[in-house]
């Protein structure tokens, strides 16, 4: 196999070497240039590179489309790791969770809420921390987790505090597994 020599050359001896390799630049230069008219293409041999106004320009939208986060903020949320997510991006609960007075406003006395507000958990009421297993000196908010649809509230909730720790429990307040944050 012969070894490759990277020099300094031109661009003429580039498009000698390969003929290819300049019909398929300047295709790629040409379908940007038609997808999106404000972000341009130049090549000059041998040009030192500039910096200018238009280099440092925001690319288009659709260029960060797949840095964007899974959770959207007007989604509908209600396991675990979706909520966690949710509350650490967004700073609260997703839009289909209303608070136990918001329930009751509605006909829901305890059990499942589907019958009373389909699509919607309950979430939002102050968590008092009265087993005191969390850190103090922080207010906290308490959301039930994977309780759509079914037939009650069950044991698990996301805790999450005014400063950015979001806690798990499985077992209705009896442990809790700090998800984000630092104690």
């Amino acid at each position: 196999m012969a070894a490759l020599s990277l020099t300094a050359c031109s661009a003429d001896s580039v498009s000698e070497a390969f003929p290819q390799l300049s019909e398929i630049v300047g295709g790629i230069i040409e379908t940007a240039e038609q997808s999106s008219p404000s972000w341009t293409a130049e090549v000059q041999p041998n040009a030192p590179p500039e910096t200018s106004a238009e280099d440092t320009a925001e690319p288009p939208q659709s260029v960060h489309a797949e840095e964007s986060s899974p959770i959207a903020e007007d989604g509908s949320y209600t396991t675990r790791d979706d909520v966690a997510l949710y509350i650490h991006i967004y700073g609260r609960l997703p839009q289909n969770f209303i608070t136990k007075k918001q329930a009751r406003e509605l006909g829901w006395g305890g059990g499942s809420l589907e019958p009373y507000a389909p699509g919607m958990c309950i979430g939002g009421d102050h968590f008092g921390n009265y087993e005191g297993l969390l850190p103090d000196g922080r207010s906290y908010t308490e959301c039930d987790i994977n309780t759509l649809g079914a037939d009650s509230r069950g044991a698990e909730r996301m805790i999450f505090s005014d400063d950015g720790l979001i806690y798990y429990t499985g077992d209705h307040y009896a442990s809790f597994t700090l998800l984000y944050g630092k104690d």
